[in-house]
């Protein structure tokens, strides 16, 4: 996917974005960073089609965004948003059949490939016990991974998720962080997401682009581009990076 010259903006007199140009590396996890408003989630969202750009422009597979129909855009990129909402009598196994609305024409019925699918997707995301479960019923965690799941159903290459471990406790946070990481690892999928925590971009990053104020400021492996002048540039607070032989490398913050 590249990422060329994208300018965005939501009332048409400030721009959230500007200038923006960069490349999604095929088969690769990365992630985007940096502080609340610089345009992490505007530029994920015209990324995905969800926002239309001022000027420039997103290629997927050598073709713009705008000329794909829904459709056949649904089957090369899926998305899990920050919020997502669903009747709470829905079970687990028919939200993540949801993903295979693309493949499916109008009053058309349920085929083996679509079955397959959703049997892939929910046993990814160890929900297949909870199949006949609904929704309402479940934990926080477990629910982030029904809309992965249903994300997975959708079968496609690229998956965007916005912020996933938002609301979740650190035992979720890491565990959604692991599945995503073995769907990168063990299915091939090129996943782009939105974190707020720079030590989990660090950890479970192949990529990662930091961006302050609408522009991309540097992008690259973490043990390249995290550096304490780099986070001080982007957040304004001095840090430490250490390197652990378990833990790797992390930041910690020593000041403001």
């Amino acid at each position: 996917m590249d990422i060329k010259d994208i300018t965005f903006s939501y009332d048409k007199k400030v721009n959230t974005l500007h200038g923006v140009n960069s490349t999604i590396d095929s088969g690769k996890v990365t992630t985007i960073i940096g502080p609340n408003g610089c345009g992490k989630s505007t530029l994920l969202g015209v990324m995905s089609n969800n926002h239309q750009p001022k000027s420039g422009q997103i290629l997927l597979d050598g073709q713009a965004l705008a000329d794909f129909k829904p459709k056949e855009l649904a089957k090369k990129l899926a998305v899990v948003h920050q919020q997502n909402n669903a009747p709470a009598d829905m079970t687990v196994e028919k939200l993540t059949g949801y993903g295979r609305i693309p493949y499916k024409k109008l009053f058309s019925s349920t085929t083996e490939e679509d079955e397959q699918a959703v049997e892939w997707a929910l046993q990814c995301t160890n929900l297949a016990d909870k199949r006949k479960v609904p929704i309402d019923e479940l934990s926080g965690g477990q629910m982030q991974r029904v809309w992965i799941a249903m994300a997975l159903a959708q079968k496609t290459h690229y998956l965007f998720l916005d912020e996933p471990t938002t609301y979740l406790d650190i035992y979720y946070q890491y565990e959604l962080l692991e599945l995503i990481k073995s769907l990168n690892r063990e299915h091939g999928m090129s996943i782009v997401m939105v974190l707020h925590d720079i030590n989990q971009a660090i950890r479970y990053s192949d990529t990662i682009i930091a961006m302050k104020n609408g522009e991309i400021i540097v992008k690259g492996a973490p043990s390249e581009v995290m550096t304490a002048q780099t986070i001080k540039e982007i957040y304004g607070v001095d840090v430490k990076v250490k390197t652990d032989e378990e833990a790797g490398m992390y930041i910690v913050p020593v000041g403001i």
